[in-house]
Order: C-alpha cells, then sequence, then structure tokens
C-alpha cells in the first residue's frame, strides 16, 4: 500500500500520513481494492474529525495508474462511506475538486457553514442520514496526523 501511495502522490507526504493515522487510532475505514495478482491497486481512507457531529474526513484516496478512469476510486470511495453509514457516523467532509466529489453527493455548500483550517471552495461535506448534516456550522477540524501535511 505504501508503494502505491507514494506512486500516486508527489512525495511520501499521504503515505506516510496514511501511516500516522493508522498508529494514532484516528483511522475508522480503509479499504483497498487488488488485482487479480493480489497487488494493491486502489486505497482510500476515512479518519476520525473533531466535529459537532460524528464526522469522517474522506483522504487519501489513491489509484494505480495504469488502472485509473475504470470506476476504480469511484467503487474504494462508495463502499467507504456505505461502511461509515453502517457504522452510525452521520457526515463525511472532504478537500478536494467539487467536480470529483459532487457525484457521491459532497458539496461546498454543506461545508460552507463550518470553521475549518481548510475552509473554501475545496471543502465539501456530505450529510449520511438522508438528510441534511445534523448541524450547519461550528468547528471542524481533521485529524491531527494532517497538520504534517502543512510542514
Amino acid at each position: 500500500m505504501r508503494a502505491l501511495l507514494c506512486a500516486a502522490f508527489p512525495t511520501p507526504a499521504e503515505a506516510d500520513l496514511v501511516e500516522r493515522l493508522r498508529r494514532d487510532g484516528d483511522a475508522a475505514v480503509a479499504l483497498v481494492a487488488a488485482a487479480g495478482d493480489g497487488r494493491v491497486i486502489g486505497h482510500v481512507m476515512l479518519s476520525r474529525m473533531a466535529a459537532p457531529f460524528r464526522a469522517l474526513g474522506l483522504g487519501p484516496v489513491a489509484v494505480d495508474a495504469a488502472h485509473r478512469r475504470r470506476g476504480t476510486g469511484a467503487a474504494l470511495i462508495g463502499a467507504a462511506l456505505a461502511r461509515a453509514r453502517a457504522g452510525g457516523w452521520q457526515g463525511v467532509f472532504v478537500l478536494g475538486d467539487p467536480a470529483y466529489y459532487r457525484r457521491f453527493g459532497f458539496t461546498p455548500e454543506a461545508a460552507a457553514g463550518f470553521d475549518c483550517a481548510y475552509a473554501g471552495p475545496y471543502l465539501m461535506a456530505l450529510a449520511l442520514g438522508g438528510g441534511p448534516l445534523p448541524v450547519a456550522s461550528g468547528p471542524v477540524a481533521y485529524a491531527p496526523a494532517f497538520a504534517a501535511l502543512e510542514a
């Protein structure tokens, strides 16, 4: 998995992030996709967030370059969100491209009222309960491991 993450991103920072989230106990959902030979070709993680409701942060998401544009990432994200729903989580935040993440129901509007270090047009949220998020504003923070990405 580390090799996949290192190949998918310009630096090993995301691979280090995944390892630290696991070590710190903040990884709530982690899924992989494997090729027929057992090689890991995709990975998604949802980690605990500090929020005024039970919230997770989506990311990182990585797919091997040779397997992109085949639905692997979308399948991993869909499965991770289904696990989060089943686990009683109320919402998920993501920092990313709205054109991609809107297909899963994430919107910048749902995240607009929250005070977060990453607030802006790329911070999006998704309610997992079928309606709106339990609250529309308040402080939210990704797990402490994310601070190392800013350094």
